[in-house]
């Protein structure tokens, strides 16, 4: 297996997404030409969602454009339908991700739809991004645990997985949305996905809600996984999944995997510094919830 682990860097889309207190464009823009500058090969930019329900993310058309964007370096933006969709390609974008879940619950609280109307959603999209040569990747919440319907089947994450997969997606982030899972139960599903979708196509999205994701991540580079998503600093959460925490720390996952031996193409000093950069901005904005988060962990 491959010696390189490729970082999915999540901070300035599910990194703020959540913060109450509106984060300038121009600080967006700050935080991510500053994460193109560690050698960071996936940053995703923003999510072109209605201002109503993501009002941080009002902005999505603005900051994509004010970004400099380095030869190399992916910068995808979330999508939930072909409007975003068209609303993403009429700035540039190249990349797009689509998202559902593995329970039903889950599926209609965060986009009031059903799984399978969430995948009659992405067709049009992935049919326009074939036509435009855009790459397109999903992403699967709740395989680990679900807030509303507790334990989710690892069949139902290998078919919504499966189905992602058939519609084209070139690469499936499977995101333990609230941050129950523990290794063994991480590696039993990373496999189990494996086993219908190629490893190669696989990405791990970890939350640390209780301290588990690095051990869950470490499970699953075990069974093959070389995609792993992360925020800087372990910004972020789910506004549907009460109690959750951020995502796995970007500073902690390449920390690990460079004692392990794994390559990722990281300035970790760049990275630290980029990471205290945000702390320090989500700390000026009225003491907001990541920023506390973000200097409680520095204090430790």
């Amino acid at each position: 297996m491959s010696n390189f682990v490729r970082i999915v860097e999540m901070s300035a889309r599910d990194g703020l997404q959540n913060e109450k207190n509106l984060i300038s464009s121009a600080d967006k823009i700050a935080l991510i030409n500053r994460l193109s500058d560690t050698g960071l090969p996936s940053i995703e930019v923003t999510a072109f969602v209605s201002p109503k329900w993501v009002p941080q993310m009002a902005d999505a058309a603005e900051v994509f454009s004010g970004i400099t964007r380095r030869a190399g370096v992916d910068y995808p933006v979330l999508v939930p339908n072909i409007q975003g969709y068209e609303r993403a390609r009429s700035v540039g974008v190249e990349e797009v991700a689509v998202f559902t879940a593995a329970s039903e619950g889950f599926s209609v609280k965060n986009t009031n739809a059903s799984i399978a109307e969430t995948l009659e959603r992405f067709a049009p999209v992935l049919e326009a991004a074939r036509n435009d040569n855009v790459k397109v990747r999903g992403y699967v919440s709740t395989v680990l645990g679900c807030p509303i319907q507790g334990d989710v089947p690892v069949s139902e994450v290998v078919r919504v997985a499966k189905a992602l997969d058939e519609l084209g997606c070139y690469e499936i982030s499977l995101g333990d949305t609230i941050g129950v899972g523990t290794p063994s139960k991480a590696r039993e599903m990373f496999a189990a996905v494996a086993s219908e979708v190629p490893a190669s196509k696989l990405a791990v999205h970890f939350h640390d809600t209780y301290g588990q994701a690095l051990a869950n991540i470490a499970a699953c580079l075990d069974v093959g996984a070389r995609v792993v998503d992360a925020s800087v600093g372990g910004t972020g959460g789910c506004p549907y999944a009460k109690g959750a925490t951020g995502n796995v720390s970007t500073e902690d996952v390449v920390y690990m995997l460079q004692g392990m031996g794994f390559d990722t193409g990281i300035d970790m000093d760049k990275l630290v510094a980029t990471g205290q950069w945000l702390s320090d901005l989500l700390q000026r904005t009225n003491g907001s919830r990541a920023g506390r988060a973000l200097i409680a962990k520095a204090s430790t």
